[in-house]
């Protein structure tokens, strides 16, 4: 079973996390957790929303209002998107120099975006001066 595989019923999600029911579907009306369905509407929590739910309780107790416990954990859920998008172009990269060693060098295109370039090539550079003068208005 994987943590985010939906299994709870409303009634065991709330006794997992100690709370009332109400206080489930009143948190996935405020979007602080968010069940998936089935198919007749039914909210199915997971491990990973019991946690959520535990966190949210532990949070409301230190005094945290509940739009700063929405933001905290989407703040939370960003991050963690981020450290997986980072480990996996880790992982590009380590694959690319391991698979390529020296073969390839990155820097920043016009627009910012990163462009690859063989190695020992150099980006040719826009070195035009343009002089600006104001029109005469006389």
């Amino acid at each position: 079973m994987e943590p985010t595989d939906p299994v709870f019923a409303i009634a065991i999600a709330a006794e997992l996390a100690g709370m009332h029911p109400q206080t489930l579907r009143q948190y996935d009306r405020l979007d602080l957790v968010s069940p998936q369905r089935t198919a007749g509407q039914s909210r199915r929590y997971s491990m990973r929303d019991i946690d959520q739910l535990r966190e949210i309780a532990r949070l409301g107790a230190e005094g945290v209002s509940l739009e700063g416990i929405r933001r905290i954990l989407q703040l939370e859920n960003h991050v963690a998107a981020l450290t997986v998008r980072v480990r996996e172009l880790e992982h590009a990269l380590a694959d690319e120099l391991i698979s390529r060693p020296g073969h390839r060098v990155f820097a920043a295109g016009e627009s910012g975006d990163v462009v690859s370039i063989k190695a020992g090539t150099r980006v040719r550079r826009n070195t035009q001066i343009v002089v600006w003068r104001p029109l005469d208005g006389g």
